[in-house]
């Protein structure tokens, strides 16, 4: 179902921005009560993140604001000369489900790509199928067997980015 209401704004933003906070907050509580963790641990360790690492020119912090307030995000950072990676895609919970996820990893991507990467490098964990059903309806190549049960182990995912893919040759 659509995102309802006003069209959310997008805001590159660093990670010491105030309206980082409940992005942030979120996720630390969503990873500690699917992974059965201390939630202090992870809210520091989601806090306490090197801020460049999504800051340019390796990265980006994106967040899609309504009425000054976050209702979605993402981050990437640089994995390898020409892979960023996706990190902390969020949507609050009450705007779930309405192609905020989505809009957020396009655009997450559009500017890696502006950035000059040629690809996209992600991990989801194992107790996230929602993320996994995401990244396997934008496109991304599990780099894992989709038949086999979740473990314990990050699912990783790829994607090549439009720019890196040689144009069609004339008349073919």
């Amino acid at each position: 179902m659509p995102f309802s209401g006003p069209s959310p704004e997008s805001v590159w933003v660093r990670q010491t921005d105030p309206r980082v906070k409940p992005l942030l907050a979120d996720l630390a509580r969503e990873y500690s009560s699917r992974y059965h963790r201390v939630l202090a641990d992870v809210h520091h360790q989601l806090r306490e993140y090197p801020v460049e690492r999504f800051s340019p020119p390796d990265g980006g912090l994106l967040l899609l604001v309504v009425g000054g307030h976050a209702v979605a995000g993402g981050a990437f950072q640089r994995y390898d000369e020409e892979t960023a990676e996706l990190k902390r895609i969020w949507t609050h919970r009450a705007h779930r489900r309405s192609g905020l996820a989505r809009r957020v990893v396009a655009e997450l991507e559009a500017e890696a790509e502006r950035r000059g990467y040629r690809r996209i490098h992600l991990t989801t964990g194992p107790n996230q199928p929602e993320a996994r059903e995401l990244y396997l309806a934008a496109g991304y190549t599990p780099l894992f067997d989709v038949t086999d049960p979740p473990t314990a182990n990050p699912l990783p995912f790829s994607r090549i980015l439009p720019s890196a893919v040689p144009a069609r040759a004339a008349g073919a």
